[in-house]
């Protein structure tokens, strides 16, 4: 992707955490990227386009914050790893608290776009697919049923988490006590028979 289209979706990340998707309006996000609105049309064609490219963005950026580790750091075990993962989506750093609310903004705007939830549908399968493999590897003779309802049930946890600690309703250490939690129970389930 060329530098002034991640300049232009980096943009439309922070305009739809701040104004949300209905709030997106092309003039704010040009004035915003500092580009022309015509240069928004020329690589995104439309609305839409803009809105499917901002998430595949986001996607793509919370996948390197979480997975992105010091080469020369000690390996995680297979729990560890799992616990890092999900625990770096409830970082509070700009990024994140950007990217989140982003995500929410656009699962929300979901409900009425059937383009958006379509995407977004794909979106969320795919990360649930990547919790219930590192779920896997913790507990590699679980069923694959079982560790798919557990994905999903931590990864839909996590959102939730995520916007309750984003709105103030709960404090970042106790969505992190909560997720740690949530994650020792999921893998107890999948000890019993």
């Amino acid at each position: 992707m060329s530098s002034r289209s991640t300049q232009i979706l980096e943009a439309a990340a922070r305009v739809i955490a701040r104004r949300g998707v209905r709030g997106l309006r092309v003039e704010e996000l040009a004035a915003e990227a500092g580009v022309s609105t015509g240069l928004i049309y020329y690589h995104f064609k439309d609305r839409t386009g803009i809105l499917r490219n901002t998430l595949e963005f986001i996607n793509d950026r919370a996948e390197r914050y979480t997975t992105a580790r010091d080469p020369d750091a000690e390996p995680l075990s297979a729990r560890e790893e799992l616990d890092e993962v999900l625990l770096l989506e409830l970082q509070d750093t700009p990024e994140v608290r950007e990217n989140s609310s982003a995500w929410g903004e656009l699962r929300a705007s979901a409900v009425f776009d059937p383009v958006l939830r379509e995407d977004l549908a794909r979106a969320t399968l795919t990360w649930t697919q990547e919790v219930a493999a590192l779920l896997g590897r913790v507990r590699p003779m679980a069923p694959a049923a079982a560790l798919a309802a557990a994905a999903e049930r931590l990864t839909a946890l996590l959102e939730g988490l995520s916007m309750r600690w984003l709105s103030g309703g709960i404090g970042i250490d106790h969505a992190r006590t909560l997720l740690r939690e949530a994650v020792g129970v999921e893998l107890a389930s999948l000890d019993r028979p």
